[in-house]
């Protein structure tokens, strides 16, 4: 994997981490490390499973497909692994999910042209 794909995943991590720490901060919950890791696990799982059907480290920046699916494969994935492991997917849950996991793994890859060009205009 190219630093620029190991980067893009890194920052893709970090959304879902954010995005899961966020969630458990506004349900007041605890937010010990096995707390955080026993929610992210399952959207961290489809994350990766995204990346690896779409090869995604070829594009890492691309909006679509590579980001789209990564999006889907994310919250999909999640959210089956989540049935399975026996928590939570109220439907409320996921169109936060969807609505989130958007903005922070699709917002991204749709802003860093705009700001590419700014900085090289400079």
């Amino acid at each position: 994997m190219t630093r620029v794909g190991a980067r893009s995943l890194a920052f893709d991590v970090v959304g879902v981490l954010v995005f899961v720490a966020i969630g458990r901060r506004s349900h007041e919950e605890t937010s010990a490390l096995a707390g955080l890791a026993s929610t992210a696990w399952p959207f961290l799982v489809g994350l990766l499973v995204g990346w690896s059907v779409l090869r995604a480290w070829r594009h890492p920046a691309r909006t679509t497909p590579e980001g789209v699916g990564i999006w889907l494969s994310t919250v999909v994935v999640g959210m089956a692994l989540r049935v399975l492991a026996g928590q939570g997917t109220a439907v409320s849950f996921i169109v936060v999910t969807l609505v989130v996991l958007g903005l922070f793994l699709l917002g991204r890859r749709a802003l860093l042209p705009v700001l590419t060009r700014r900085l090289a205009h400079r």
